[in-house]
């Protein structure tokens, strides 16, 4: 039976307190446009990603109307690039042209998969399309890139990190004009999830269906309103607020997520549960750290607190929805998030913390704008120091960040929209990476991955 309190408090959540639907993303199978041309190969994707998702937009937007649930953004996954430049040879910048030319047409605001899978080595393709990040992701404007360059199973390739530090670089360099924002589109990652809906990486596995949609929900404000109005509760009792809440959010998404299938005639994939923060105030997952007693994130007791929040999110989460997918959790990316942003200029939330915390929640260090001047084999070190916790604790780890070309500790930098804008946060660089880095090879998996 339908609840009105139920439906009256989804509608407090949604115009008050920042509820959305972060995404709907179309996963879409590029196998099949494979081939030993890659200007015949490029136009089999453009015409094969404008074909299948011809009405994703347009559905959303229906949705919204009439369900009055907002839609953020609408955004397409392809199958990871490299696959495809195995067959063709050639310069892979001409599927990532390809692609932005698709996304203009459809309208919506990201794809994702110009990207290669290199945990356990390097195959054709995948040498040449990490070379070409740089140029790719400086020359289009809705590209994302990501390369996974380790999993539990397999340890970490040291060889991809090493070429990874020098990308990230090189990529901010050649964006410099714009905030290095090329770096802010561009994601290396542990463990990587075929079917994660969120940018920049998302990208269309190969174990996935040729079409498919997955959902990524939001809501850090309405688990923070929660949370308020259990002023002297125990923190068992939050985390039972925090799962209940998140059940209602999920719930949505599955919603959301089913209708479109339905319309579009695509497969339904998966829920991501992650809290997806954005710049907005009152949308923050910093904040709901902070209602739980914390004075500023960062402070000691902020990986407890996350802990608690990213168990509890999952938790609830997992009731609502068919299937959960993707990274499901809670998301702490500075620039995006508007108490993380106030905690890195205030000098309490720093790298080191942030690690810390990424070994409890979604992701990792997310978001982070970085000196300029950092090295290749810096950027390569922090690299490893994520995928390191990711293969250990056998999960998603990933490492977004953005050397900010000309600017040093102290400055900002502005990208505007969900990507917000934040301090240039310090590096610890009393003493070089480099020779560790220069090293190569492959960090053996642990002990657990031989779990079989």
């Amino acid at each position: 039976m339908i609840n009105t309190k139920d439906i009256l408090e989804t509608i407090n959540m949604i115009d008050n307190e920042n509820l959305d639907i972060r995404t709907i993303t179309m996963g879409i199978s590029l196998l099949s446009c494979a081939g030993d041309d890659i200007v015949r190969s490029a136009e089999k994707i453009y015409d094969k990603i404008t074909r299948s998702a011809e009405k994703l937009v347009a559905t959303g937007e229906e949705i919204e109307r009439t369900y009055g649930i907002p839609i953020i953004n609408k955004r397409v996954s392809v199958t990871p690039i490299a696959m495809l430049a195995a067959a063709s040879g050639g310069d892979p910048v001409i599927y990532a042209r390809a692609m932005d030319r698709a996304a203009k047409t459809l309208g919506i605001n990201f794809i994702g998969g110009y990207s290669a899978l290199v945990h356990k080595g390097f195959s054709a393709g995948d040498r040449e399309l990490i070379a070409s990040i740089p140029e790719a992701l400086s020359t289009t404007d809705f590209v994302c890139s990501s390369v996974n360059v380790g999993s539990t199973k397999a340890g970490i390739n040291m060889d991809a990190v090493a070429l990874m530090g020098g990308v990230v670089v090189k990529t901010a360099q050649l964006t410099a004009d714009r905030n290095s924002i090329g770096a802010a589109k561009l994601v290396v990652f542990m463990n990587a999830p075929e079917d994660n809906p969120f940018m920049a990486g998302a990208f269309h596995g190969p174990g996935e269906p040729d079409l498919v949609i997955n959902v990524g929900v939001s809501g850090p404000g309405v688990v923070r309103a929660a949370v308020a109005k259990c002023p002297d509760a125990n923190l068992s009792t939050i985390a039972d607020v925090i799962k209940k809440t998140a059940f209602k959010i999920t719930r949505m998404g599955q919603l959301v997520g089913a209708v479109a299938s339905e319309k579009l005639g695509v497969p339904f994939g998966i829920v991501d549960l992650s809290l997806a923060p954005t710049p907005a105030v009152g949308d923050s997952v910093a904040h709901i750290l902070e209602e739980m007693g914390l004075e500023t994130c960062g402070v000691p007791g902020t990986t407890a607190a996350l802990a608690l929040l990213n168990d509890a999110v999952k938790k609830g989460g997992v009731m609502a929805s068919s299937h959960v997918g993707g990274l499901s959790g809670a998301f702490i990316p500075v620039s995006e998030d508007a108490g993380m942003i106030d905690a890195a200029r205030s000098g309490v939330l720093t790298i080191e913390k942030l690690e810390a915390m990424t070994a409890v929640c979604s992701v990792g260090l997310d978001m982070i704008i970085i000196p300029g001047d950092v090295s290749p084999a810096t950027v390569s070190a922090i690299i490893a120091d994520e995928a390191a916790i990711g293969m250990v604790n056998s999960k998603t780890t990933a490492v977004r960040v953005i050397p900010a070309i000309g600017k040093s500790v102290g400055d900002e930098l502005e990208f505007g929209g969900l990507l917000g804008s934040g301090p240039v946060m310090k590096v610890n660089d009393a003493g070089s990476s480099e020779l560790f880095i220069r090293r190569g090879g492959r960090i053996p998996a642990p002990l657990q991955s031989l779990k079989n």
